[in-house]
């Protein structure tokens, strides 16, 4: 019996692959084996993945390190997950010198590593460099990455971060003749909101919706002419939020890493703004595509969904809204993958009444309104409609007042109230123990612990449920704004005032 080949030498190291959010280990081995030359990929490779070879046989050629005349096999393990990307050639690359004893296997063994070469040597950055860190972390290995995705990696500081600009710097590195630095966080500094909520006349109505919306992360409808506001006043809303928590600013950010958005080099505390237009697709706003990569309400994490035009959006988009918004993440499932993603997202719409907008002015509304109005805002289906915890007619500002001075606060002053209001919110979900963050939160017993009325403002929601036909959903969502609404005033209980003005945001919407 002829023995089998036995391999030169065999290396392996490690790196990641992507499934949704999660990043799985994936250990990369290499074996120089006798036989006829040849440089092969196996362990369910995708197109970027193979091509891997070309590019590490060229950099290593570039470096005169020269492949020996043998067999060159690369197995990704586990064999049955998916490999896609190409993040795969730096490991590729250290677990071939490690095979060849240009490195020292235990230093390539002891990594995780992830990043694209290019045919000179140099680094490439890619998209996922946050999650593999908290996976180097969890794993106790330390990371090598691209110069270009240091600062994002670090920003972790679960592992240490070594960030080449050249494989021959990693190279250096692994082989102590010219050790990395470990790569410094990095943080981008967020400009300040131009946009002042001052500069929106009139509409002290809606600028109050605004602030409440904000300050407890409710749903909110306007619906109004065109020209009255409604894009004014939600794109005054990022100068509102209060920054990320570092929480928050890490799960939004592992998002963003894979979605390849983050290209300042570090990790942003500004809540994101959203704001999709309204021909987008359903894969690009609830999530998928070829790798279920996440969509709009996702990257909107933590921060703010815009959709302007809102009924023009197409039908199945709009009701897929609607189980995100209850639970608070969105599972995509397509037949190669299944992955959930985190969307707490503030949600603002904006709509005009009816198509040609003019519904509320008999002089120059179409010959079919008011029927046009109701096959309008017919397209927002009930159930989502129930959703919007504030709903607000936005009316037409007449041109005569926009010569008239700036009235109500400005940004910075409402901002500092919703700042407030939030900490008030955290501190109280804190000391019950609860995960809940804002009163959009609260539900069930946390919410009656909370939020429950004094006797006057119980009797009117009593009394307005039964004569509007509340749902249970409202009935709830009408205690959430009630809550928020004493924060801002820094009331400790819940009263009759705060539940009539939750009650006039939630019972007027669009007359059909």
């Amino acid at each position: 019996m002829l023995d089998a080949p036995r391999p030169d030498s065999l290396a392996r190291t490690y790196t990641v692959a992507f499934e949704g959010l999660e990043a799985r280990r994936v250990e990369v081995q290499c074996a120089v084996t006798p036989g006829l030359p040849a440089f092969s990929i196996v362990g369910l490779p995708d197109k970027a993945v193979s091509e891997a070879r070309d590019r590490v046989r060229t950099a290593l050629s570039t470096m005169a390190i020269a492949l020996p005349s043998k067999r060159v096999t690369i197995n990704l393990s586990p064999a049955d997950l998916p490999k896609e990307g190409s993040h795969f050639d730096l490991p590729i690359a250290l677990a071939l010198l490690g095979a060849l004893g240009v490195i020292p296997q235990e230093r390539v063994e002891a990594a995780m590593s992830l990043g694209e070469m290019s045919l000179d040597g140099s680094l490439v950055g890619v998209i996922g460099a946050l999650p593999t860190a908290l996976a180097a972390g969890e794993d106790g290995r330390a990371l090598l990455c691209p110069a270009a995705c240091g600062a994002e990696a670090a920003w972790v500081g679960a592992t240490p971060v070594f960030a080449g600009r050249t494989l021959a710097e990693i190279i250096g590195h692994l082989t102590d003749r010219a050790p990395l630095a470990p790569a410094e966080p990095g943080e981008v500094i967020a400009e300040a909101s131009v946009k002042d909520l001052r500069e929106v006349r009139g509409q002290e109505r809606a600028k109050r919706a605004l602030e409440i919306a904000a300050a407890g992360r409710h749903h909110f409808l306007m619906v109004g002419a065109p020209g009255s506001g409604k894009s004014m006043l939600a794109a005054r809303l990022p100068g509102l939020m209060p920054p990320l928590t570092a929480a928050e600013a890490l799960e939004t950010s592992m998002i963003h890493s894979l979605a390849g958005l983050l290209d300042e080099g570090g990790i942003s505390r500004t809540r994101p703004f959203r704001a999709p237009h309204h021909t987008a697709s359903m894969a690009a706003i609830v999530g998928g595509g070829r790798n279920a990569k996440p969509g709009e309400i996702s990257l909107a994490h933590n921060g703010v969904l815009f959709l302007d035009e809102f009924p023009e959006y197409a039908r199945p988009v709009l009701e897929t809204l609607r189980q995100p918004i209850e639970t608070g993440d969105v599972v995509v499932a397509r037949a190669n993958a299944h992955v959930t993603y985190p969307c707490r997202f503030l949600l603002i719409a904006a709509a005009n009444p009816c198509r040609c907008g003019h519904l509320y002015d008999a002089d120059q509304a179409c010959g079919r309104a008011p029927l046009c109005g109701e096959d309008y805002m017919g397209r927002i289906s009930g159930p989502l409609m129930d959703r919007f915890d504030l709903r607000l007619e936005v009316p037409p500002v007449g041109f005569t007042d926009l010569d008239l001075p700036p009235s109500g606060d400005d940004s910075a002053t409402v901002a500092a109230r919703i700042a407030t209001a939030r900490a008030v919110q955290s501190a109280r979900f804190e000391a019950l123990e609860v995960t809940a963050r804002v009163n959009a939160d609260a539900d069930g017993a946390l919410l009656e612990e909370i939020a429950t009325p004094d006797k006057e403002g119980r009797d009117m929601l009593l009394k307005a449920a039964d004569k509007f036909r509340l749902s249970a959903r409202g009935y709830h969502r009408i205690l959430r704004v009630a809550r928020t609404i004493a924060d801002l005033e820094g009331s400790d209980g819940v009263a009759m005032p705060h539940i009539a003005e939750a009650l006039s945001f939630r019972l007027i919407a669009a007359r059909n």
